[in-house]
């Protein structure tokens, strides 16, 4: 058979087409997205911690991006505001995982949101994991597409109470809590009770329980009962915003005793409402924390949330928005990790991966040290019980949420 040799001129011209397509391809490669999705309560009754979220997360997805996104693809977080309503986180799930095809979800905030959201996570058969709830169980009964970079309020209450009636010498304490908010009701309703029983610390109270609703300006009659029963310490149980207004009456009353509460107390700005009572509280990460990975994130996002409108001028990165931020670096770390190509054929195996890969997770390196997840999906992690003292949270006791020779401890 006669073979017949291409003329010059096609053949350039079929090279020059061949490169045209490689190039094509190696900018659709470029130009692939990974998507994330966040669901923050931007507004609403806690605002400020949503917006600090977003601004950690656009921090985070620049960060990513500028190192060269993952595995090459660029990295995009749509951030949805679910206004702390459970009804809006849900249906902002649904947008995520529906429209937007995300692989996973930060989020949502709230325990209140979490009891509706990670049901529907589970239909969805997409991951969510809370930056903020800590109210025993919501994620135990929602496995198993349910997270939390959390630690269970009863398990850090167990070490908080002991260190605070040894500091302060407690015998008594008089409970109030938000009863509208779900981690803020548990803790004063039933986790410190139990705590402080177990501690031989009696509640001046127990008969007659004190509380008020997210929101509420006005807690003199609260505070003034609490005043006449002068107990030797106060259980505020309450998001640090709400504990602001307690912690103002109390310097207002003269109740100057020493507080105690659950990782809801902690802020910097709680500490400036009465500069005069001891506030004792757990947490896994605070803005004063040494270590070079903490105080590299604080560096970073610090001036970062200054700038960011809406937010006090004094503002400092919150356990939330540590929280936050190792969750979205999870699940780089899975998407890098375990396969996941990020392509629309794809979602649903991607989407199981990042599943796998968080139940499997021990010693990830989070800011404030390794992390892992336990079988009823909350965070295996260090935390600290602090005091606030001047202006700042001291570290007093170090405690881990599992047994120390666990990989995410």
């Amino acid at each position: 058979m006669l073979k017949l040799k291409p003329k010059p001129s096609r053949l350039l011209g079929t090279l020059a087409a061949l490169a045209v397509a490689l190039g094509a391809g190696s900018a659709s490669a470029q130009a692939q997205e990974i998507a994330l999705g966040a669901i923050v309560p931007s507004s609403g009754p806690f605002a400020e911690w949503g917006r600090s979220n977003s601004v950690t997360l656009r921090m985070l997805e620049k960060q990513t991006n500028d190192a060269g996104g993952i595995n090459g693809a660029k990295l995009k977080i749509t951030i949805l505001d679910d206004g702390a309503k459970p009804a809006q986180a849900a249906s902002s799930l649904r947008k995520l995982a529906g429209d937007e095809k995300v692989l996973a979800i930060a989020g949502p905030l709230t325990s209140s949101a979490a009891e509706v959201t990670f049901p529907v996570a589970n239909e969805m058969k997409l991951v969510a994991t809370s930056q903020a709830s800590s109210k025993p169980g919501v994620a135990k009964l929602n496995r198993p597409w349910a997270f939390r970079n959390t630690i269970d309020e009863g398990v850090l209450a167990k070490t908080t109470v002991p260190y605070f009636k040894k500091a302060f010498n407690i015998k008594t304490v008089g409970i109030i809590f938000d009863a509208k908010d779900a981690t803020a009701a548990t803790v004063g309703k039933a986790i410190m009770p139990a705590v402080l029983k177990a501690n031989e610390i009696a509640i001046v109270n127990e008969s007659d329980p004190l509380s008020f609703n997210t929101g509420d300006l006005d807690v003199s009659a609260q505070v003034t009962k609490l005043k006449s029963l002068n107990p030797d310490g106060v259980v505020v149980s309450a998001d640090y915003s709400q504990a602001i207004t307690v912690l103002r009456e109390m310097k207002r009353q003269g109740l100057i005793k020493p507080v105690v509460g659950a990782t809801q107390l902690i802020s910097s700005a709680i500490l400036k409402a009465a500069p005069e009572i001891p506030i004792v509280a757990p947490a896994t990460f605070f803005a004063t924390m040494k270590g070079e990975a903490a105080e590299k994130f604080v560096a970073n996002l610090q001036p970062l949330l200054r700038k960011e409108s809406g937010l006090p001028a004094e503002i400092e990165p919150s356990m939330y928005d540590a929280n936050i931020y190792e969750i979205v670096s999870m699940y780089i770390d899975a998407i890098k990790k375990s396969g996941v190509t990020g392509k629309p054929a794809d979602v649903e195996a991607d989407r199981a991966k990042i599943r796998d890969h968080l139940a499997k997770l021990e010693g990830f390196q989070g800011l404030g040290g390794p992390i892992g997840f336990n079988d009823e999906g909350d965070a295996i992690k260090a935390f600290y019980v602090l005091q606030g003292q001047n202006g700042t949270w001291d570290t007093k006791v170090r405690g881990c949420s599992s047994a120390p020779n666990h990989a995410g401890c």
